[in-house]
């Protein structure tokens, strides 16, 4: 975290869902380096806040609507950089504006 964050303000934002970010290693881990950054407590169960998977729905679909469809990885990717400019201005506000606030 202070190679990535040499500013101090690291966050470690933890799910608390899977068994994985619950292990003794990595909890022993978060001890022995709590000093280094902060950590975002996320509550189990709570509302999904990340809107990556939204984005990449929204350009899945942008993307399979095209004609001719995508046969290369270059016509994938030329086809997800077309639908992302084609986007209006507002999609990603619209799509934070969806998050469910607790």
């Amino acid at each position: 975290m202070s190679i990535v964050h040499s500013d101090g303000l690291g966050q470690f934002q933890q799910y608390n869902a899977t068994p994985p970010h619950a292990s003794r290693v990595a909890t022993k881990w978060l001890q022995e380096h709590s000093s280094e950054f902060r950590h975002f407590h996320w509550p189990p169960k709570s509302p999904e806040m990340n809107i990556i998977e939204d984005i990449r729905d929204v350009l899945l679909h942008a993307v399979e609507k095209r004609s001719p469809p995508p046969r290369t990885p270059m016509d994938l990717l030329t086809a997800l950089q077309d639908s992302w400019c084609e986007k209006p201005p507002g999609c990603l506000q619209t799509l934070v504006e969806t998050i469910p606030i607790a």
